[in-house]
């Protein structure tokens, strides 16, 4: 997978907001609260290279330190008002994650939720949280990761995943939770948005089958989901890309007239080489042969990388190195210098055509 003589030269050194919007292409990354409240150099260099914040943990339900839903008649706002203040005095868009979805609950959530009140505890939460930003949302993730981690294995025909909200209000809580968003803001793009759908293993083709028959099955009820996000959650030490299918995939997306979000992206390195060259250079690699082929599909809008600096990454935690070094899946190292993976995104939109 390593190629020490591939090319990863860039013909114009401008910030990778500017060289997305050249072809009329959104690019973001997500941030943590702190990251642009207290680290200056940060985010002076988010301000500079992004055109979208996601703010990573301050609009789930429940996340690390942050209690956006701390009781069920109980809201707080304030971190991601605070970035919200932060993405316009920069003029920056602002993108909401996530309103529907089965992890991040808050610890009130098991005891309190059940059958007879589940649809008024998520209606009760999306026409609050959405109300609340109105009119100032790019998108919103309205239903995460509703599709089986497995869907194989799954006992379901439509391989929707075991969470409360199909127990408690089985496989219409999408449709239920899209048509309140709709309502609560008419102006947000509303988006579905799961992982898993970037490679050509068994699980991934499965897994592709059932979130577009899912997604058919939402356009067919009339339900107001207007795109398709892409987490593309990368594996360095994968080898199992396949370009034809993938284009294949976001063509049958994009003829359900549905826009392409990919709203998560990194490259998991925790499995490749020690030394920092060869490492770098696999990483650029599956950036660019990926987002070269992605960004093919007219239909896909905006590239949002899950972190912007190897500086603050959740795969530090959760996908560490067996060898202890840090991990480098992001755009920028941690002293915040542009690494080739910077070039390869650079060199993706620089290739791609205008839309």
């Amino acid at each position: 997978m390593d190629n020490p003589s591939r090319d990863f030269s860039i013909t114009e050194w401008l910030p990778l907001r500017e060289l997305a919007a050249d072809k009329d292409i959104i690019f973001g990354a997500s941030a943590r609260y702190n990251q642009v409240i207290s680290d200056e150099q940060f985010a002076a260099l988010f301000a500079q290279e992004c055109s979208v914040l996601v703010p990573e943990w301050e609009l789930k339900w429940s996340a690390g330190d942050y209690q956006l839903r701390p009781s069920p008649n109980e809201f707080d706002f304030s971190a991601a008002d605070t970035m919200l203040d932060f993405a316009q005095t920069h003029n920056l868009q602002f993108r909401g994650h996530a309103l529907v979805w089965h992890e991040s609950l808050p610890q009130w959530f098991q005891q309190v939720v059940n059958h007879q009140n589940a649809e008024k505890v998520m209606k009760h939460h999306i026409e609050t949280v959405m109300g609340h930003y109105r009119g100032r949302m790019h998108s919103w993730d309205v239903v995460n990761e509703a599709i089986d981690y497995d869907p194989i294995a799954s006992q379901r025909a439509d391989r929707l995943r075991q969470t409360p909200w199909l127990q408690f209000l089985g496989p219409d809580y999408i449709d239920l939770a899209f048509r309140i968003a709709a309502r609560a803001d008419p102006d947000a793009l509303l988006v579905y948005n799961d992982f898993g759908v970037d490679y050509n293993t068994a699980m991934d083709k499965a897994k592709r089958r059932a979130v577009l028959g899912l997604l058919k099955r939402l356009k067919t009820k009339g339900t107001p989901v207007h795109a398709l996000g892409i987490q593309a959650h990368l594996h360095g030490d994968s080898l199992d890309f396949d370009p034809k299918s993938l284009r294949q995939f976001l063509k049958d997306v994009a003829a359900l007239d549905l826009k392409i979000l990919i709203t998560e992206m990194d490259v998991n390195d925790s499995q490749l080489p020690r030394d920092i060259q060869r490492r770098d250079r696999i990483v650029a690699g599956v950036y660019e042969d990926y987002l070269s082929v992605v960004l093919d599909e007219p239909a896909v809008i905006a590239v949002i990388t899950w972190g912007l600096s190897d500086r603050y990454t959740y795969l530090s935690e959760f996908h560490p190195r067996s060898d202890h070094q840090p991990v480098r899946p992001l755009p920028m190292d941690t002293n915040l210098q542009p690494k080739l993976a910077w070039n390869a995104l650079a060199r993706a939109f620089q290739q791609t055509r205008k839309r």
